[in-house]
């Protein structure tokens, strides 16, 4: 007999649960006040609640079900009509106040015996512990309810207020077979959201801290960007124009489908030019691209496009702006995912680097991060340019560019020239992977229509 899975509504989320929750199970979902439980118990519910098998929801003391309903009404998913038929909502605490918990525990046996539903959530699990005449009685009570539901095959959320360090030692957390658990982390100067799986009985989950965002459609969770790289797959044996012809010479006829190329320079050096030329180049040949920018504004952006001449309304060239202040990293991926999916992008820059780290909460899940989408795109045909702006104006003894060039498959590095009392630019192929290159310094200029590589540069 096939497995049957709870869905949440929301794919992203069923997936890092293996498919979704196993039916009929205990799952307990944890979190602080504020978390999103409530919020994650109510999707659930409209997601499996039907006329004939209702999803039940029960409020205990810890939030008046008023309370509880006012603010679900302001959720999209959140349906008046339904209420009453496929959602049931009902308030435990006379029963708790009158009988304790052997109340409670009648009450809720005898309403799945009358009312078989698709789910059954308590909320909050964790306010009938102060009900309980000592710990003895609590843990009877826990052991006894989910006897009592796995004897009719009951899915139940069990929701509370908890602590990752308080919940090794409740009986709750022993007894449930899936646990869930939503916190708030500290990532710096803001704080982010995370969403983690503690345990999942009899199935495979994704591991890790997923972000999240709680939206007046729900809670919408980001999968933790991991990929191992593993499995074959082929690409084009077509090269992709950089854009600038001379260049594309220095490189061995253009990048790889599907390669990664870093360019290194100071402010200033012509990085976003380049980038902006690649993504430009490649609609000239009806090659779609995505310029995702974290370095300028779309009105900046927008106007230095103008400024080349090339068309800011081109359909094949698409701009993204984003800030790094107030961005998921994983949540950025996935939205950039999707425009590359609807343009049928084969083309993608990342303008910078540095801006797209400061959004990682620290250096290995930044580096883990640029793996996962180098492979990503490698496996698509997807040709990557990143920028990196370094701190050395004139010459370069080291590439402090985060560890990224090893994953690269060609590195340019771009940088200025003492030149009497005029300035001047230099460009160098330092690498690329499977193809000849010219590793030699050449001059270049920024003029209206984009980079123009020069002589070689002479030192001497």
């Amino acid at each position: 007999m096939p497995e049957r899975r709870l869905v949440s509504g929301q794919p992203r989320l069923d997936a890092i649960l293996g498919g979704g929750l196993i039916d009929p199970s205990v799952t307990l979902i944890a979190g602080l006040p504020g978390s999103g439980k409530t919020v994650l118990a109510q999707q659930y519910a409209f997601a499996n609640g039907t006329d004939q098998r209702p999803a039940i929801y029960l409020s205990t003391v810890a939030e008046p079900l008023s309370k509880i309903l006012y603010f679900g009404e302001a959720l999209s998913f959140f349906d008046p009509g339904r209420v009453g038929r496929s959602v049931l909502f009902e308030d435990l605490g006379g029963e708790l106040d009158d009988n304790g918990l052997t109340g409670v525990l009648d009450h809720i046996t005898d309403l799945v015996a009358k009312q078989p539903c698709s789910l059954l959530i308590i909320d909050s699990f964790r306010a009938l512990r102060y009900r309980a005449v000592g710990e003895r009685e609590f843990e009877g009570f826990v052991h006894q309810l989910a006897g009592r539901l796995a004897a009719t095959g009951t899915m139940a959320l069990w929701l509370g207020e908890y602590r990752r360090d308080e919940l090794e030692g409740c009986p709750e957390f022993a007894v449930a077979d899936a646990a869930v658990l939503l916190a708030t982390e500290d990532a710096g100067q803001r704080d982010s959201r995370a969403l983690r799986v503690l345990k999942l009985r009899g199935s495979d989950f994704r591991s890790g801290a997923h972000a999240y965002r709680i939206e007046s459609s729900g809670i919408r969770v980001f999968p933790r960007l991991s990929d191992v790289g593993a499995g074959s797959y082929e690409l084009s044996e077509r090269r992709a124009t950089s854009g600038i012809a001379a260049l594309d010479m220095l490189v061995g006829d253009g990048y790889w489908p599907g390669s990664a190329t870093l360019v290194i320079g100071p402010s200033g050096s012509g990085k976003t030019v380049m980038g902006l030329q690649f993504i430009y180049g490649g609609a000239r040949l009806g090659e779609p691209g995505v310029y995702a920018s974290m370095q300028e504004n779309r009105v900046q952006l927008e106007r230095m496009v103008a400024g080349f001449g090339w068309d800011v309304d081109e359909p094949m060239a698409v701009l993204r702006c984003d800030s790094p202040n107030d961005i998921y990293i994983d949540e950025w991926y996935y939205d950039l995912l999707d425009t590359i999916e609807s343009t049928g992008a084969r083309r993608l820059v990342i303008d910078s680097l540095g801006d797209l780290a400061a959004a990682c909460p620290d250096e290995k899940r930044f580096r883990e991060f640029v793996y996962a989408l180098l492979n990503h795109c490698s496996r698509a045909g997807i040709s990557v340019l990143l920028t990196f702006e370094s701190a050395e104006l004139y010459g370069h003894t080291s590439l402090s560019e985060r560890g990224v060039s090893h994953l690269s498959d060609n590195v340019i590095l771009l940088q200025y020239l003492r030149d009497g009392a005029s300035g001047g630019r230099a460009l160098t192929v330092l690498k690329t992977r499977a193809s000849r290159h010219i590793p030699q310094a050449r001059q270049f200029e920024i003029t209206h229509d984009g980079i123009s590589i020069r002589a070689p540069f002479d030192p001497v």
